[in-house]
């Protein structure tokens, strides 16, 4: 057996060469990664300089050098925050957009081109969305959205994908008692997606009825991602978003294809419950009562 150590850090070396992380001009642009990531995270709308520190993993001394390099080569412009003069808001200027956009092509093509020359561009895919969730699983962030919003579809998307997958006999949304819009947005309920640098890769939905008793509906976790406990946290944050509603009842079903939901149910304090819906395709029912703290 190959030691896995070695086999990290081949990696490691193959990631740092194939980005350009070692160059002293990041795709020929004449500055070093560190400063076209910080260039990036402005681009991309991280317009605070601790939200873009935090983004980053950066420490105060080396955040204020790299931006007073941008603001030097005028690409960026820094003031105070209108409502809280101890905060800093930093944004790109005509220059800086100009430099953003040329980065974003050139990565693009980068991109592009690594996937072109790869026999099994999926798989290779797949193996990166692994690493992706694994390296970024501090900074996953969960937010309340629209469930009709593209991130959402998506997730909601995938979901039936791999229940048609998984189920004996296959699954049809039709059939199902998909929960309408309206009854997975507050004030009623709400629906969650789990993001892991932008990327959806997980969801749930609170549906209820304006009562104090509500379903979780559509709990869903990308393959790239489980093992995490993103699951775990989705389940607690919609928890936390019912007492908020004042909901004091959840109920949720599922179906013996996905033991390790009912697993996760069961060891998070749910307990089995005899049948409450005619939808087809569960097979097994739970509540949970919840206790205001």
């Amino acid at each position: 057996m190959l030691d896995p150590v070695a086999r990290v850090r081949r990696f490691n070396r193959a990631v740092t060469s194939e980005v350009g992380a070692l160059d002293n001009s990041f795709l020929g642009r004449g500055r070093p990664l560190g400063v076209a990531r910080v260039l990036n995270a402005i681009g991309h709308g991280h317009t605070e300089v601790s939200s873009i520190r935090d983004y980053l993993g950066l420490d105060s001394g080396l955040m204020s050098r790299l931006l007073r390099g941008l603001e030097e080569e005028g690409l960026i412009e820094t003031f105070s925050h209108p409502q809280d003069a101890r905060r800093r808001i930093v944004r790109l200027t005509e220059i800086g957009q100009s430099e953003f956009d040329a980065y974003e092509a050139l990565s693009n093509h980068q991109a592009r081109t690594l996937l072109v020359r790869h026999s099994q561009p999926e798989e290779l895919l797949r193996a990166m969305d692994l690493v992706a969730s694994a390296f970024g699983r501090d900074r996953i962030a969960i937010k309340e959205t629209d469930p009709r919003s593209s991130e959402a579809r998506y997730c909601l998307g995938e979901y039936y994908a791999e229940l048609a997958r998984r189920f004996e006999s296959g699954f049809e949304v039709s059939r199902s008692r998909d929960p309408a819009s309206k009854d997975m947005m507050r004030p009623r309920g709400t629906f969650l997606v789990a993001a892991s640098d932008g990327l959806p890769i997980g969801c749930v939905g609170l549906k209820g009825s304006g009562g104090d008793i509500a379903e979780v509906k559509r709990l869903w976790v990308a393959p790239s991602a489980r093992g995490l406990g993103l699951a775990r946290r989705l389940m607690t944050t919609v928890e936390k978003i019912a007492l908020d509603l004042s909901i004091e009842k959840l109920r949720l079903d599922t179906n013996r294809a996905l033991p390790e939901a009912q697993q996760l149910y069961r060891r998070t304090g749910w307990t089995e419950i005899d049948r409450f819906n005619d939808d087809p395709y569960p097979d097994t029912f739970f509540e949970k009562q919840l206790c205001p703290h």
